[in-house]
């Protein structure tokens, strides 16, 4: 059964796997630590609940969104951005936990990407059917790499290449799971598949990924 609650035999220590040039999938490399992780989900969405977002034409995210650091990404009628402060509540975003930040290097660093420290940290939500379209991620005033980690129910991780035309590839990332990518491949067409109905036994039957970038 491919969403079971069970992780593989022997899948923490498989190797990492190059998905293109600048790209790659290291599967595991933070099972181990998914529960303090979750810990830090649970902290910055104390202060900036998850919430789901508008597209700029109207239509409602059907990921649960927050995030953490000098700035985040939003989304509303006046377009895709990044924000220093919540729109919710005018305050300034929660500071990114050292957790985080010092994760994030260490990821970045296996895919030889070295002294990558993110001042942003995106938490999105997903529940059972919620999905995320193909997109390339163009926000951003610089080139540096893009950390990606999943925790909770597994999903099919939809990979691309550099134009819309290019085929996509369907990957499955389970809990502890870390995509990074850069370089040739930084602007790569990527997405989630809808969620399966399934259970996990630290998330229930929801996925959590935490994605890191520099914005500036």
């Amino acid at each position: 059964m491919l969403f079971n609650t069970e992780e593989p035999p022997g899948r923490r220590d498989a190797p990492a796997q190059a998905l293109a040039p600048g790209a790659w999938l290291f599967p595991g490399l933070v099972h181990a630590r998914a529960p303090a992780l979750l810990s830090a989900i649970g902290e910055v969405v104390r202060r900036a609940p998850l919430r789901h977002m508008t597209t700029p034409g109207g239509g409602r995210m059907s990921v649960g969104m927050s995030g953490c650091g000098a700035r985040v990404w939003v989304s509303d009628a006046a377009g895709y951005r990044y924000e220093t402060h919540d729109p919710r509540t005018g305050r300034p975003w929660p500071p990114m936990p050292a957790l985080l930040r010092d994760i994030a290097g260490e990821c970045a660093q296996k895919a030889g990407y070295d002294g990558f420290v993110p001042d942003s940290g995106l938490i999105n939500r997903y529940g059972p059917g919620d999905r995320m379209g193909l997109h390339q991620d163009r926000d951003e005033r610089c080139d540096a790499p893009i950390v990606s980690i999943s925790l909770g129910v597994s999903a099919v991780f939809l990979w691309g290449g550099v134009t819309r035309s290019d085929p996509v590839r369907r990957i499955v990332v389970r809990n502890g799971d870390v995509v990074v990518w850069g370089g040739p491949s930084r602007l790569a067409w990527h997405g989630i598949a809808p969620v399966p109905q399934a259970q996990h036994p630290l998330c229930g039957d929801v996925r959590y990924n935490l994605t890191f970038r520099r914005t500036a």
